[in-house]
């Protein structure tokens, strides 16, 4: 009586189980229950490797606003060669309002047009960059990031000391003008205050000794970064007559950066070009030299640097844990059952039937057969 109340005891205090134990069959231990577990594991490591980088990189958001800043003063960068003497050249900046800035902060130095084997090397390196930034628009991102750190813009100094005369002038500075269009130019002669405007003393220089051919080594608006590509840096033109007019049109785009490394104020900006010979007789007008257009854009750029949360990263890491359960739960329980109904249907595995012979009186050389008697 005892043995039969705790019995029922027993059987009470499992009715009573809030948590039912999972049948035994859930917990028995397979080869391909093992299989799924370490592929399952295998991805889980190799996504959630993956996405440790993803959490470490950065990106650039663009957003745009009307720039309401009209009263601050804007900084042009140039550094520029013209195959001419110094004394035969002048550079300056007229802009909308008839305003003449003055070249005060240009300075020129004589040099050899012709560059250097390393500068020439420089100068192609260059250019093949300048190309694949107007193929692939994405790198203006890696550049952005990498302010500060990449290499310097600016031309190397000669290796070697040359041996031809010095022909050419290198103009280079900065200058501060108004904040609205301009014309910033280099033409024949030192430039002088006009009432209606400004001239040049061209007079005095022979149109024999005109050669606008230039290199562009940088030119930039705006505070000077280190890292930086500007369009019109590393550009070459050789003049193939001795009056041409080399013309660029520039739109200027103020832009706000702010990144991990530094937080600055500078400027983008695009540029077309445009060249001429000037021949009166034909109709072609103009002065001979270098014009560069600009126009300042009245939407500002602001280009920030932004991190994935260590929130997103810890609730992508949890999608990944708990997607690959679920996903390789799921297959490994429809690829089970697909093989137990192909085994059912054609009777393979533990769906084959087992075969009973008789031999010597026995079943399968086993079991002793039994007379009707019940004798063997």
């Amino acid at each position: 009586m005892r043995r039969l109340n705790r019995k029922k005891a027993l059987n009470f205090v499992k009715e009573l189980d809030a948590f039912p134990k999972v049948p035994e069959s859930y917990v028995e231990t397979t080869a391909s229950g093992g299989t799924v577990s370490v592929l399952a594991f295998t991805a889980m490591a190799l996504l959630a490797f993956f996405e440790f980088f993803v959490y470490q990189d950065t990106w650039m958001k663009y957003e745009y606003e009307v720039d309401k800043d009209f009263t601050s003063k804007l900084r042009i960068n140039i550094d520029i060669t013209v195959a001419m003497r110094c004394q035969f050249v002048g550079a300056d900046v007229l802009d909308l309002a008839e305003t003449m800035v003055a070249s005060d902060g240009l300075q020129y130095e004589p040099v050899v047009f012709d560059l250097s084997p390393q500068q020439r090397l420089w100068q192609r390196t260059l250019l093949l960059i300048q190309n694949r930034l107007r193929e692939e628009h994405s790198l203006q991102d890696v550049i952005f990031k990498n302010v500060m750190k990449g290499s310097p813009t600016a031309l190397p100094p000669r290796e070697d000391d040359p041996t031809q005369a010095l022909n050419a002038c290198r103009i280079h500075g900065h200058l501060y003008v108004n904040k609205v269009a301009g014309n910033f130019h280099i033409t024949v002669g030192k430039a002088i205050p006009h009432p209606r405007g400004h001239a040049h003393l061209a007079a005095l220089v022979s149109h024999e000794t005109y050669n606008f051919s230039h290199r562009i080594d940088h030119l930039s608006f705006g505070e000077v970064i280190p890292g930086i590509l500007n369009p019109l840096d590393g550009t070459e033109k050789v003049s193939s007559d001795h009056n041409q007019m080399f013309q660029y049109f520039i739109t200027i785009v103020p832009t706000k950066l702010q990144t991990y490394r530094l937080s600055a104020d500078t400027h983008q900006y695009s540029v077309t070009e445009r060249e001429r010979v000037i021949n009166h007789a034909a109709g072609s007008h103009g002065v001979s030299g270098i014009f560069m257009k600009y126009d300042i854009s009245s939407l500002m750029v602001k280009v920030t640097e932004q991190h994935m949360p260590l929130w997103q990263f810890l609730v992508r890491l949890c999608g990944i844990v708990g997607g690959i359960f679920s996903t390789t739960g799921m297959l490994h329980s429809l690829v089970g059952s697909c093989i137990d109904v192909v085994c059912c249907r054609f009777k393979l595995g533990v769906y084959k039937p087992k075969s009973r012979t008789i031999l010597d009186g026995h079943v399968n050389s086993l079991t002793p057969l039994l007379t009707e008697n019940g004798e063997h």
